[in-house]
């Protein structure tokens, strides 16, 4: 790989650059981060004064993947919204600060934290 990225990857680098300078995920109120590559969805809750990663779920984890299939990339990304919404309850976990990572809140990424939020998630 040469180091450059295309345009787009490095706008939203930048935008991730910006808005990781205004938040920070604490132990009392984690930071629940979301990356999305083309096919899956990612999702971390993560304690950053500690540098630690409390909870995952991604479209990759065996309890999404051994659900039925359902159609369309926006389904997935609230079958994930729900599990690490799920999970974190399961630690103690129902105040977060959402990272949307520099990609838009649109599609994908709002149908995930609308799924967390639903699943008891506050944010």
């Amino acid at each position: 790989m040469s180091g450059r990225l295309n345009p787009r990857q490095e706008a939203r680098l930048k935008r991730k650059k910006r808005i990781r300078i205004k938040i920070s995920g604490s132990q009392e109120r984690p930071r629940l981060s979301v990356f999305r590559s083309s096919r899956h969805i990612y999702a971390q809750v993560i304690d950053d004064l500690n540098g630690v990663t409390l909870v995952t779920a991604s479209t990759m984890s065996p309890e999404i993947r051994e659900q039925e299939k359902v159609k369309g990339k926006i389904e997935d990304a609230k079958r994930v919204g729900k599990m690490i919404a799920d999970k974190a309850k399961a630690q103690g976990i129902t105040r977060v600060v959402f990272d949307r990572n520099g990609f838009m809140y649109h599609g994908r990424v709002r149908a995930l934290a609308a799924a967390a939020r639903e699943a008891g998630l506050e944010f």
